[in-house]
């Protein structure tokens, strides 16, 4: 099967790869239709996921059709249409009973955190979507099957696999009330579509921040929101403060470690001193009421970065 592959830092190549095949009795294997490339796929490609191999097949956002499954599995058939999410899950120990799958015990013999395809050995060494086949475990709980009379082609449904709910979770997640006042920061997919989703919870207010002004257009003219380009306006959380008339009700950080680098931080990456940026952080705690709730969803997982939480919860005691 042909397959998207890192080859180390940069290089990324299609390569005539070993078929998937089933490993385990509820296992189900998929013909891959569509795939999505992920803002996370960016930090594969950039290096810093060190543990990951040449040759490791990439991708966590497909959609298929089944193709094989082992004998345990009752929920799909072969020539069902999936949807596959990101998080793979078993659906049965303690944090897949609670709804935190991400977390699930099974799915990751490390432990530390769930198991994710196209992510290397440390999340539990599944192969990535970015294929003509994928083996996906537990074939009784990860497929979302499209019901046979659906219309919509695969570009309508893809998003389900990761970015939707990931911005459904994050409005979900921070409490998002009618009449409240939020602060989305990122015109990405993923803040683009928490915009969407901070006005269907009922908010009275939806402003969007970032500097990149073609996004900021995109999403002022589709979600109705206020912006503002925070390359371009001094002293913007003060501004912010003033127009809210003492800061947000919710802040939503859509951004992580991805934030615009200052010039320290570009050096401190490069030395391999930190992982990224703290700026849209700072930003979410200096805009963000008193008992106001900032929702972190963007990433800050890479464990050099120190997070001076005290220090940014400081700035919140206005």
């Amino acid at each position: 099967m042909r397959a998207v592959t890192y080859q180390g830092r940069h290089r990324i190549r299609v390569k005539n790869m070993t078929d998937a095949v089933l490993r385990h009795s509820d296992d189900i294997l998929i013909r891959v239709t569509t795939t999505a490339i992920c803002g996370s796929d960016l930090h594969l490609y950039n290096g810093d996921l060190r543990q990951l191999k040449e040759d490791y097949i990439i991708g966590h956002e497909p959609m298929g059709v089944v193709v094989d499954k082992g004998p345990e599995v009752t929920r799909v058939k072969v020539g069902d249409r999936v949807i596959i999410p990101f998080v793979i899950a078993c659906g049965k120990c303690l944090y897949c009973q609670n709804q935190m799958e991400s977390q699930c015990d099974y799915a990751n013999e490390a432990k530390e955190t769930g198991g994710y395809f196209g992510y290397s050995d440390s999340y539990g060494g599944f192969q990535g979507a970015q294929a003509e086949l994928l083996r996906v475990p537990y074939g009784n709980f990860m497929p979302f099957v499209i019901p046979e009379d659906a219309e919509l082609e695969d570009e309508s449904l893809l998003l389900l696999s990761d970015a939707l709910p990931t911005a459904l979770w994050s409005v979900e997640n921070a409490g998002v009330k009618p009449g409240d006042t939020v602060i989305v920061l990122g015109c990405g997919p993923i803040g683009l579509l928490t915009q969407k989703f901070a006005w269907l919870a009922g908010a009275d207010r939806v402003i969007a921040i970032d500097h990149v002004e073609y996004r900021l257009e995109h999403a002022k003219r589709t979600n109705r929101v206020e912006t503002f380009n925070f390359g371009k306006i001094n002293a913007l959380e003060e501004e912010v403060i003033q127009l809210t008339k003492g800061g947000a009700d919710v802040v939503i950080d859509c951004v992580g470690l991805d934030a615009k680098r200052s010039g320290l931080e570009k050096i401190g990456s490069m030395l391999q001193l930190q992982g990224g940026s703290l700026g849209a952080f700072r930003m979410a705690t200096r805009m963000v009421r008193k008992y106001g709730t900032i929702q972190l969803t963007g990433l800050y997982g890479l464990f050099y970065n120190q997070f001076p939480l005290g220090i940014c919860l400081s700035e919140t005691s206005r």
